[in-house]
């Protein structure tokens, strides 16, 4: 559980350190199988989007960790990075809204700062 737990870390500085929009941590370990976190970001446009998740693989991977799948890269209306226990959502703003997975998901337990981990 640290391990994630660092990857959640390092994944919302990289997100922040591009200037990810309204980054949430939702905790679903205890509602999903898939995963332990979601990661959820925001940007403006689609070159944002695609920087963030560039950023993001690029400083997990100095720490080691792999992300197992990326989609929606070329597209960047919604990108997922599945690092296993942590899943990273990067949407366009407009998109979402649309997919809401903050109410989706809201069984969840949100996480409000990433000390609080």
């Amino acid at each position: 559980m640290a391990d994630v737990k660092e990857m959640v870390k390092t994944a919302v500085a990289a997100l922040e350190d591009k200037k990810g929009g309204d980054i949430k941590i939702i905790d679903i370990h205890e509602v999903s199988v898939l995963a332990d976190y979601f990661i959820i970001a925001d940007g403006s446009n689609g070159n944002q989007v695609q920087a963030m998740a560039d950023n993001v693989q690029e400083m997990l991977g100095k720490q080691g960790f792999e992300c197992k799948q990326v989609e929606g890269y070329q597209t960047a209306n919604w990108i997922l990075l599945d690092y296993g226990d942590m899943i990273v959502h990067i949407f366009s703003r407009e998109d979402r809204l649309f997919y809401d997975l903050e109410r989706i998901w809201r069984d969840g337990k949100t996480i409000i700062d990433v000390a609080d981990l």
